[in-house]
């Protein structure tokens, strides 16, 4: 018997010594923390296996066999990710066929049919979150790893920034929406409460829960992250449906250009619906001024539920993070260019828009030849900084990152295959250009943009890729000085990681590198150009409907569903470039 036993417990020993370590420790650590932290990486496995053996042996239930049990488990999760999938795509193809649907009166689907959907979606969505909230309250092992890299700080400040701009245009829709009840449909209404209340909840949600890797009740936890995931997804495709449909035009046969008169049925009332009080006009006008901050939300939320969605079951190494910290210090060309081209693009903006809304042939040539001239200028300049980026990567002899990392795979798939709203214009652009001659000033200056802009595209894409792939100099830093400390002082591996840290802040050198630098003057200028190449086509720029050889070349209705389409991820490609940007200036 006691043989038996003795067997028993090795056998024991040996499966557990094996699952913790490959559970504790990422399967592709980074290639400094392998050099720098792999004295760090082996006492993380050690204690969790000496823990599970001695409590087998006397019989207790502790946090190192349950997490065992949880890796044993994960084995068996396939099921939740397919049913996850399924009800996302299923989700948001009903959403579109019904936000297609509802875009205008001609058909039987109204807008309320679609507000009622987007209502249920909502409140079905703040359940899910509440019922969350209170599981990873009550059991302390449902969430035992966080994962560092997701929900930075500048995301979540993002999200709560975009929150309240959201807020209030749903207050201004409530507003808006009230003066017309006693002649329309209540669900109007209803809808912006409910969808006020979903930003509390879902901001409090995600601030709180963006780091969590679940390890309980993974099937539930993944079909209610990809509800949430749909039901922004939807959200944002509502917003983007009723802001293009807003600022179309329609081309009028006595003109050879078209004017800006359409207004989306959603928002249009007939002449026996008065609003009940003055400000409905005021109310209606500033809340489309602010879909382009609710849209931005609505993604950033769609990242971040995506992201834990991915870590769901996953075992990370909570160690091997480094935080980057954003410190602007000997940083000044990039800013102040970056500053001033911001600058000027808003006062070109505000003058396209004065001149575009008097309606005048002479007004609307010289919008449009300060508003190509102007964007050249910028894509221009943003693609030689970006060659100069890209020479001092080839220069840098920073390691690629090889560490699993949900969010960073994440933001390269989001920049790639945003990009191509903004590549399909551009090539739409240039063909109708060339087919037609190109004659004339303006043609020239769209050509000479459309050209540009797709050879900026490409550029800062791959700067912006390789930034996120290369080790952080802080991290390189530190890895350099740790070995500098073994081969000198063998006696400084007994150091504690606080003195560690204390001993590379007192070690770093004082002052930048000049590739650092001239990175992060780059990093700075692009984060400020792409922020006005935002703000002028979210907010109403559109001189592809003001310019008319792309309507005369593919007609009206084609040229539109092209711009309608490629235009809105072209926008999310600009704000998504700005917050990788920032994530390659903290690395850099």
């Amino acid at each position: 018997m006691r043989t038996v036993a003795q067997q028993m417990y090795r056998t024991c020993n040996k499966l557990l010594s094996g699952k913790t370590q490959n559970a504790v420790v990422e399967t592709h650590p980074s290639n400094i923390e392998t050099a720098a932290e792999m004295e760090n990486i082996q006492h993380l496995s050690d204690p969790p296996q000496s823990v599970s053996v001695e409590a087998l042996h006397q019989g207790l239930d502790t946090p190192a066999l349950h997490h065992v049990e949880v890796v044993m488990e994960r084995a068996h999760h396939g099921g939740g990710w397919l049913l996850s999938g399924i009800i996302c795509i299923n989700i948001l193809i009903l959403g579109c066929a019904l936000v297609s649907g509802s875009a205008f009166n001609s058909v039987a689907i109204t807008a309320e049919h679609r507000h009622i959907f987007i209502i249920i979606l909502l409140l079905l969505t703040m359940m899910w979150m509440l019922v969350y909230t209170a599981l990873a309250s009550r059991k302390n092992r449902a969430v035992l790893f966080k994962d560092s890299h997701a929900g930075p700080m500048w995301l979540r400040a993002g999200l709560l920034l975009f929150g309240l701009l959201s807020l209030l245009m749903d207050i201004f829709k409530i507003a808006t929406y009230v003066g017309y009840l006693h002649c329309d449909s209540a669900v109007k209404v209803a809808f912006p409460v409910v969808q006020a209340v979903f930003l509390f909840v879902q901001t409090y949600f995600l601030w709180t829960h963006a780091k969590d890797c679940v390890q309980l009740h993974t099937n539930f936890i993944r079909c209610g992250l990809t509800l949430t995931l749909s039901t922004n997804l939807v959200v944002w495709m509502t917003s983007v449906t009723e802001e293009s449909v807003h600022q179309t035009e329609i081309p009028d046969v006595n003109f050879s250009v078209s004017h800006r008169v359409f207004r989306a049925s959603y928002a249009n009332y007939s002449d026996k619906c008065k609003c009940s009080h003055s400000a409905c006009d005021t109310f209606k006008e500033a809340f489309y001024y602010l879909y382009p901050f609710n849209i931005e939300y609505s993604l950033f939320a769609s990242a971040m539920a995506y992201v834990m969605w991915k870590n769901v079951g996953r075992v990370v190494d909570e160690h091997g993070h480094h935080n980057a910290k954003f410190r602007p210090k000997d940083v000044c060309v990039g800013p102040v260019t970056g500053v001033l081209l911001v600058l000027a693009g808003l006062v070109t903006f505000i003058m396209y828009e004065m001149d575009i809304l008097r309606g005048d042939r002479e007004d609307r040539n010289k919008a449009l030849l300060i508003h190509f001239t102007m964007n050249i200028v910028i894509v221009s300049m943003m693609c030689v900084s970006t060659v100069i980026g890209c020479v001092v990567y080839r220069l840098d002899h920073r390691e690629h990152v090889s560490e699993k990392n949900p969010t960073r795979s994440l933001d390269v798939g989001l920049l790639v295959g945003a990009s191509l709203g903004q590549f399909i214009i551009s090539y739409f652009t240039m063909v109708a250009v060339v087919a037609t001659g190109a004659r004339g000033y303006l043609n020239a200056l769209n050509l000479s943009w459309a050209v540009l802009t797709v050879l900026q595209l490409g550029l800062q894409n791959y700067f912006i890729i390789e930034g996120l792939h290369r080790e952080p100099f802080h991290l390189m830093q530190e890895a350099a000085l740790h070995t500098n400390a073994h081969a000198f002082h063998p006696e400084m591996s007994v150091v504690t990681e606080a003195n560690k840290s204390c001993y590379v802040l007192t070690s770093s050198p004082r002052k930048t590198s000049w590739k650092r630098r001239v990175l992060k003057e780059v990093c700075a200028f692009l984060l400020l150009a792409n922020v006005i190449l935002w703000i002028m086509p979210a907010f109403g720029a559109r001189p592809q409907f003001d310019h008319p050889v792309e309507i005369k070349f593919y007609s009206f209705t084609m040229w539109a569903a092209i711009v309608n389409i490629g235009l809105p991820f072209g926008i999310f490609y600009r704000m998504h470039s700005v917050a990788s940007l920032f994530e390659v200036y903290s690395t850099s």
